[in-house]
């Protein structure tokens, strides 16, 4: 690709992501590529059209860019200084806040939505080396058990699962508070096997619905599970890109389902760096319209993953210097506490 041809590519992008409208040769050299006659900035997008960046809506019309142009396009804004919009009004609201990671992760994927017009995604993945605040096993009838699993910062787990025996509420009780006694201000790592020696010595009468319980715990806290949050699903309504139905379905089933969502911030979490996924890079069906970006983050010093989820023709600067700041004020806020 020539000097020339990338910055037509990048004047395409920009100007459809700031009108919505396909850029014709005109415009661009009268808005960006000066010192070019038109019929020579219709030709090299003619041969962009050809390579696979470009298409016309209508033969008499300009051209639109394809994801292979946006990612052109992304890996430019990317690979360049940023100025990070509204960083200290983000970073007041952050650091202002003293409420416990659920209600502080509510706040920031509502502030991240309201200001970049996508859907806001934040997710606190991998609870096994949590540290455990306290646990409560309720029956729930017959050999149904619900436990709820409070971590350190408030955040609140639940999960369901069923005993092969019946089981008593006391016994219940019982394995409750030793968890406690034990799990308590140390991750579930560290108090697994405690557990299940404890069990077998001084629960005899119910070792087996014991140890299938604490199973079935080790399980849920073990497995790839996360807490989502999510915000701004009901305001891309009103942007042109989602009035068709398949690609407002495409993104509220992603929300719902969340598995396909793990499975992207699982790729996420543990590296450093922005991953931003255009088009037909997203696993999940329905979402080649949209693009989805993700960073690591630090939320009271737990891993977390923030997200952003819109169209193509999202507006990438604003978006990822938006990320940027959250994710930089939330590693603030806990490198303070």
């Amino acid at each position: 690709m020539t000097e020339r041809q990338l910055s037509i590519i990048l004047a395409v992008v920009y100007e459809y992501i700031k009108t919505g409208e396909p850029a014709g040769s005109r415009t661009i050299v009268k808005k960006y590529i000066k010192g070019l006659s038109p019929a020579t900035i219709r030709n090299e997008m003619a041969d962009l059209e050809e390579l696979g960046y470009f298409y016309q809506p209508h033969s008499s019309s300009g051209r639109l860019p394809t994801a292979r142009a946006y990612r052109v396009y992304v890996d430019s804004v990317t690979s360049r200084a940023r100025n990070h919009l509204h960083a200290d009004d983000i970073r007041r609201e952050i650091l202002g806040s003293r409420s416990g990671i659920e209600d502080l992760l509510t706040h920031v994927t509502h502030l991240m939505a309201r200001l970049t017009n996508c859907v806001a995604v934040a997710a606190v993945p991998a609870l096994e080396n949590a540290e455990i605040q306290h646990i409560d096993l309720i029956l729930m009838g017959g050999n149904n058990v619900l436990a709820l699993i409070v971590l350190k910062g408030g955040l609140v787990h639940h999960s369901q699962f069923s005993l092969p025996y019946d089981v008593d509420q006391r016994t219940l009780e019982d394995l409750s508070r030793m968890i406690n006694t034990f799990a308590a201000g140390h991750s579930w790592n560290d108090v697994r096997e405690m557990l299940y020696q404890y069990v077998s010595s001084g629960l005899s009468e119910a070792e087996t619905s014991c140890r299938d319980a604490i199973r079935e715990l080790d399980k849920f806290l073990t497995e790839r599970n996360y807490r989502f949050f999510s915000s701004g699903a009901r305001q891309i309504l009103d942007l042109p890109h989602f009035q068709t139905l398949s690609r407002i379905q495409a993104v509220l089933n992603l929300l719902e389902q969340e598995k396909p969502l793990a499975r992207m911030i699982e790729k996420c979490k543990d590296t450093k760096a922005l991953k931003i996924s255009l088009g037909e890079e997203n696993e999940t069906e329905g979402m080649e319209d949209n693009a989805m970006i993700l960073i690591p983050a630090r939320p009271r010093q737990q891993k977390a993953v923030l997200g952003l989820i819109g169209p193509l023709r999202m507006d990438y600067e604003r978006s990822i210097s938006v990320l940027e700041s959250v994710a930089d004020a939330l590693d603030e806020d806990s490198s303070g506490r």
